[in-house]
């Protein structure tokens, strides 16, 4: 391997190389792949793409469901040094039509039961190519590359190369395509391997989505590098998850994992004797989740903070003091700073907005080069966007979102997105959308809405427009009519009042 190339899957495929007969995966149905399997499946279709004219630099929009050859094509992606950009399953036609115009892919690789609408979104963007995937790994995808090369030359790729394309938002509801390259995936890789102990002994049970920076990232990365395997399920289901976890040594979840774990009379230390590591993120977890997970198994949750633009931050340690309530300290080689809105840093135990710096964090905001100025400082440090208190050992704790995203079930929900499609609802003056706890999900979307005059709009009518336009997780649990948005003198509507009004919507306390 050329000294310079920071080609991630240059890296994985040293440990695919010493491991070409050991699993990498084996599915809740039983499929197993070995890691040589995966080496020459992701060949295949890297040569197979390359074939058909995806050049390096191009980007490579992939809506499937989860599935051992979804993994083959992201890797495939890697290899071939084209621009991998996953959109969940949820997305619907508008949502689509957004991303697509926006990231002009070369490629579109999608479900069938979604095929027909994206190839009017390709013909109408100039998408030349669209092939099929299944979760059964059927697909015109996988019968081009049954007959393409099995040996794959990876492309060099230099640390600024970008190797994929993720799309987040602000409150503007605009969103902001989030450029990862080969050397902020590497290097966070490398870090987190180290600081959680991760060896080629290790089995992680993956129950994750693989169109989000943990599931795709994290998880994967961490077990790619080390050497580790995989028991690999299609989703998150307590039952089935009780059912592998003593096969496996680590779990990474949201907390919503823990609690639905925690809701099963049956679990318990039994099936946790041979894990050595839970680890939470994507969303806040709560003390008393944290609490109640140790009394029941006898194990403390490792929480860690990052975010799409820098995936991992902070951690909480391996080996020492796992504060429930706070994120742990800065990962080795990332700085985290808090600053006042004049951007002056403060001291330990003062709450600001929280800034890092390093390796791991994104080159910049696609096509956005305004944006990205805006977002980071002249000493390169990342406004996060995240209100945050540091205290004297290091030890980080997020106490509020200065962009009032909302995270539900480990998902982002951008409520400036979710208002403007209710607001153009008939009967709809305006509408507030907030984030209020949620035992299940961490925080429940509710919409606050004011009606016009005469209007007989109801909780039921918001509610089915957005299913129909919406991805599932963005439709608001509930739905409350109000007369008036409460405002302070700049007019802006007092979001804090509506989450401390609302917060016992959905739990009691």
């Amino acid at each position: 391997m050329p000294t310079q190339d920071h080609n991630l899957y240059s890296h994985f495929q040293q440990k695919f190389a010493a491991k070409s007969d050991p699993e990498v995966l084996t599915t809740a149905d039983g499929r197993s792949w070995s890691y040589a399997e995966v080496d020459r499946l992701s060949a295949r279709m890297a040569s197979f793409l390359t074939a058909i004219g995806i050049r390096p630099g191009q980007r490579v929009s992939v809506q499937v469901k989860k599935s051992p050859e979804n993994l083959c094509l992201y890797l495939a992606c890697l290899r071939g040094g084209f621009v991998f950009h996953p959109l969940n399953m949820g997305y619907k036609r508008a949502e689509l039509e957004y991303f697509i115009g926006n990231a002009e892919p070369a490629l579109i690789v999608c479900d069938r039961s979604s095929e027909a609408v994206l190839a009017a979104i390709a013909a109408s963007c100039g998408v030349r190519h669209v092939l099929s995937l299944e979760a059964d790994g059927r697909g015109t995808l996988t019968d081009g590359a049954s007959t393409a090369a099995n040996d794959f030359a990876t492309v060099v790729q230099r640390r600024d190369d970008i190797a994929a394309l993720l799309y987040s938002s602000g409150t503007t509801g605009v969103p902001k395509g989030i450029m990862l390259s080969h050397g902020n995936l590497l290097s966070n890789t490398q870090t987190l391997v180290h600081a959680w102990g991760f060896t080629a002994e290790d089995r992680l049970l993956h129950a994750l989505p693989i169109f989000h920076v943990h599931g795709l990232f994290v998880a994967i990365g961490c077990v790619l590098l080390s050497g580790a395997s995989m028991r690999w399920l299609p989703a998150f289901d307590a039952r089935e998850v009780m059912r592998f976890l003593p096969e496996c040594t680590v779990l990474m979840g949201v907390p919503t994992f823990y609690t639905r774990l925690l809701a099963e009379a049956e679990f318990g230390a039994g099936q946790c004797r041979s894990v050595r590591l839970f680890v939470s993120g994507s969303a806040p977890l709560l003390e008393e989740t944290f609490v109640a997970f140790e009394a029941r198994t006898g194990q403390r949750i490792l929480e860690r903070y990052g975010m799409t633009e820098t995936n991992m931050n902070t951690s909480n340690p391996l080996h020492g003091e796992r504060r429930p309530g706070t994120v742990g300290p800065p990962l080795p080689g990332i700085e985290v700073r808090v600053v006042d809105a004049a951007g002056k840093v403060l001291g330990t135990g003062k709450i600001g907005q929280l800034q890092v710096r390093g390796p791991n964090v994104f080159v910049g905001y696609w096509r956005m080069p305004e944006k990205t100025a805006e977002d980071f400082t002249s000493e390169v440090f990342f406004n996060t966007g995240d209100m945050a208190r540091i205290d004297d050992d290091g030890y980080v704790s997020i106490v509020g979102r200065a962009k009032d995203v909302v995270i539900t079930g480990g998902l982002n929900v951008y409520p400036k997105e979710i208002e403007l499609f209710i607001d153009d609802l008939p009967g709809v003056r305006e509408s507030a959308v907030i984030g209020v706890p949620h035992a299940d999900f961490g925080e429940g979307v509710v919409a606050i809405v004011v009606t016009a005059d005469g209007s007989s709009v109801s909780e039921r009518d918001i509610v089915r427009a957005c299913k129909a336009e919406l991805a599932d997780f963005k439709v608001p649990k509930r739905v409350v009519f109000v007369d008036e948005l409460p405002r302070n003198t700049m007019a802006k509507v007092q979001k804090n009042l509506l989450r401390e009004q609302y917060r016992t919507l959905f739990v009691s306390g």
